[in-house]
């Protein structure tokens, strides 16, 4: 219902703001991310979520149109509700997470308050696939050793190929050239695909 608001800040906490925006103040939930994002001066535009419930309708506050979606995409695991995921937010930064959940780290999701083993191999099973894809990632780059191979690779996907297939293809093409640029390995690799 609402994309963003922008206004005057009012009042903050780090939990909560005011927004005054045309004489109406709007209270929005933030986490410590955003507010650590939080301009010195008056004028500021936070992305916002409206979460609307029985009891409740409560409007969140984000700092970045990127922790916005990843607020969205925890709220789709069962048993992460908006005062989990915030949390998560305020634990960690946007960054640390979508790499915790691409590279399957069960112990620092599992390691903020109120996740427990369950909720957070659930959470990782969930969302790795949509991370991967929306962020573009690749599988291997919560690892140190990102080669020319794993970039191509992760091109391939990317360009929508199948993942075995390009695997098996860019495999060959590493086998016949080990020294091949990432150029080199894809454009071999799309002759073969």
């Amino acid at each position: 219902m609402f994309a963003h608001i922008h206004g005057r800040l009012v009042e903050k906490t780090p939990t909560d703001v005011v927004i005054d925006c045309n004489g109406v103040g709007y209270h929005l939930q933030i986490s410590l991310h955003t507010f650590s994002r939080l301009p010195d001066s008056d004028s500021i535009k936070l992305y916002t979520y409206l979460q609307i419930k029985e009891d409740a309708h409560t409007l969140f506050g984000f700092a970045e149109k990127s922790e916005r979606e990843i607020f969205k995409l925890l709220l789709s695991v069962s048993g992460i509700g908006a005062g989990i995921a915030r949390t998560m937010l305020s634990s960690m930064e946007p960054k640390q997470i979508i790499q915790a959940l691409a590279s399957g780290d069960v112990a620092t999701i599992q390691g903020i308050k109120g996740i427990g083993a369950k909720t957070a191999q659930r959470a990782i099973l969930d969302l790795k696939e949509k991370v991967l894809k929306v962020y573009a990632l690749d599988e291997v780059s919560a690892t140190s050793n990102n080669t020319n191979k794993e970039e191509a690779l992760s091109a391939l996907e990317v360009l929508g190929f199948n993942k075995k297939l390009a695997e098996k293809v860019v495999e060959k093409v590493v086998k016949e050239q080990p020294d091949a640029t990432i150029e080199t390995i894809i454009k071999q690799a799309l002759k073969n695909l």
